[in-house]
């Protein structure tokens, strides 16, 4: 069969299209910016893009058209495709009944941590020997590739509330079928289509309502957003991470707990685990992982012994480079709570003698609707700098006065409208030991690359910033 996807370079549409590609279809897709490092992975796959919705693109004569959710009406090829009748589908529809239908899917949802959950169970289960297939939304560093078909029972995928296509405003996950099901946290989030945390909670509970009773839950036991959910209705096995009566961490002979702690499930001591990864975050992850690993047979020692050489997760945290001292890190962190833990878990290992610079780019739907805005300067806290980037104009401009929004933070923070401004005044105040984490959902304009060519290069300028000279 012939499929050509409409949106292929997100993220999801992207691993479908690796998947539909690995399952034997010719695949072809368009979007609106064909750009790396999506489109050098497709190609890699051999699956052919065109930049652009044009029309001409139906002499295709393509079998399927799946149709992605950045596609609205007025698009001119979803238009002509409608004009003619032309079969189309939405991406989780088409995954749901052609790949995960003969599949036990293990999910995971919420509204943080769903990348790195859904990574660390995939590397438990490849550890295992269970060569699970997966669909997530990033790169898991141990696998460097973000979605993979195989013929294991198993399938692991990161499942989104966000919703399915123009003609399908239900979450993603609807489609999904899981038998075991990660319910990590429950924020307010995606401002641009849900109104308030009641209508996520809804999509939520439609979600619990297929698992099957002999399925399974991994629930965050400290959420009382997932305690609502769960209270309009449960017919499934419930274990929950986080809480004493269920799987939670301790720490080893009184030491300090980050990357050393001891996994209990209710009031036995199952494993222990050291690893790479920092701050209570990370953690509950761990646990949500080893619970719904264990549920596919993954005892929990075994999966410990893999989270010691779990590599952690692209633009999660990541180390993106070091010069003069200074190390910089590349986090995706699109919302105020995942901010927070972020720089939280930083400073529990770095101390409190070492600098921290933030650097955020409000860039989110919900980010740039400002619908979280009074949130920012609580979740900036644990930054002695924070450098924070919003567009004054075009597609991406803030709906919001950035300047005033973080004016709470007082002289630690320094808004800016320009990419090539904001490389020069991190890069003039950085010395060695600081440590830069540039916090975006997007490419950032480059910025991590500005920041590490600037610092190669730099001769004692610190003190120009702190006399104001960074227009």
């Amino acid at each position: 069969m012939h499929i050509h996807i409409l949106g292929i370079c997100g993220t999801f549409m992207g691993g479908l299209a690796v998947l539909a590609r690995q399952a034997g279809h010719r695949v072809t897709g368009c979007d609106a910016q064909v750009y790396p490092p999506m489109s050098t992975q497709l190609a890699a796959q051999g699956i052919e893009l065109i930049d652009g919705y044009q029309v001409d693109q139906l002499a295709l004569n393509a079998d399927l058209y799946v149709i992605g959710n950045v596609v609205t009406r007025g698009n001119p090829l979803l238009e002509a495709i409608l004009d003619q009748g032309l079969p189309y589908t939405s991406g989780p529809q088409w995954l749901g009944e052609h790949v995960l239908a003969q599949k036990w899917v293990l999910a995971v949802a919420g509204t943080h941590g769903k990348t790195t959950t859904a990574s660390i169970l995939t590397w438990l289960l490849e550890e295992a020997g269970l060569n699970p297939g997966f669909l997530i939304g990033g790169v898991p560093l141990n696998l460097n590739i973000s979605a993979r078909l195989t013929p294991s029972n198993f399938f692991v995928i990161e499942a989104d509330e966000y919703d399915t296509a123009f003609f399908d405003k239900r979450s993603k996950f609807i489609h999904y079928r899981p038998r075991t099901l990660v319910l990590n946290n429950l924020e307010y989030d995606h401002a641009d289509i849900f109104p308030d945390l009641t209508a996520i909670e809804t999509q939520f509970h439609h979600l619990v309502r297929t698992i099957p009773a002999t399925g399974r839950m991994i629930v965050n036991g400290r959420d009382e957003a997932l305690a609502r959910v769960l209270s309009r209705g449960c017919w499934s096995e419930v274990e929950a991470f986080g809480s004493a009566d269920g799987w939670h961490a301790e720490a080893l002979d009184e030491r300090v707990m980050d990357q050393s702690f001891a996994v209990h499930w209710q009031a036995q001591r199952v494993a222990t685990v050291n690893w790479q990864s920092l701050g209570e975050h990370n953690r509950l992850n761990a646990l949500a992982a080893l619970a719904a690993a264990r549920h596919v047979g993954v005892a929990p020692a075994t999966g410990a012994a893999a989270l010691a050489r779990f590599a952690g997760v692209k633009r999660r945290m990541e180390t993106y480079g070091s010069v003069g001292g200074v190390t910089i890190y590349d986090d995706f962190a699109h919302h105020p709570s995942a901010i927070s833990t972020t720089l939280a878990g930083l400073r529990a290992r770095i101390g409190t003698q070492a600098r921290i610079l933030a650097v955020l780019e409000a860039r989110s739907n919900t980010m740039k609707l400002g619908a979280l805005k009074a949130q920012l300067p609580a979740s900036l806290a644990q930054a002695d700098l924070i450098f924070a980037y919003g567009a004054s104009a075009g597609r991406d401009a803030l709906g919001w006065d950035l300047a005033q929004t973080l004016a709470p933070l007082g002289e630690r923070v320094y808004p800016l409208h320009d990419l090539e401004a904001l490389a020069r005044a991190v890069t003039l105040v950085a010395r060695p030991g600081d440590h830069i984490v540039v916090m975006s959902n997007g490419s950032f304009g480059g910025i991590h690359a500005k920041l590490l060519a600037r610092l190669s290069k730099k001769e004692g300028v610190a003190s120009d910033f702190d006399s104001g000279k960074v227009a």
